[in-house]
């Protein structure tokens, strides 16, 4: 169970990385803002819901090994629940109204919660160790 624990927190570390670093930033690159934007708002509610699958099935995986990182991993699932259903329609919401200030504090938020389950996906990362 433990392999497999680190499989799916390698992949769930992996995979936010890519997809906020890499993903994101593509599709303003290749694509026109608003096409860029409306595929965006497609894509985050599927990354979101792997956050949560990927993290809480990794929680169970370890949890008989290491309670520390289960916690870290059921937290990342946790909290990516409110971000998806609450945080992200805002940012949306922002967005259609022109509000450029709203928009970016929301959108800062959103970013931080990213890099702090990007963090704690590290850190059970090399729990492993």
């Amino acid at each position: 169970m433990e392999a497999t624990a680190l499989l799916l927190t390698a992949a769930l570390f992996g995979g936010m990385v890519l997809y906020s670093a890499g993903f994101a930033g593509f599709l303003f690159k290749v694509l026109p803002p608003n096409t860029a934007g409306a595929s965006l708002r497609r894509a985050f509610p599927v990354f979101y819901l792997l956050v949560i699958a990927t993290s809480l099935a990794a929680a169970v995986m370890v949890f008989s090994s290491d309670l520390m990182s289960a916690l870290a991993l059921a937290a990342i699932a946790v909290t990516t629940v409110p971000t998806r259903q609450l945080l992200m329609p805002a940012i949306n919401d922002a967005s259609d109204a022109g509000n450029k200030r709203r928009f970016g504090i929301l959108h800062g938020v959103s970013v931080l919660i990213t890099l702090a389950h990007i963090a704690l996906a590290g850190w059970v990362l090399i729990r492993f160790l």
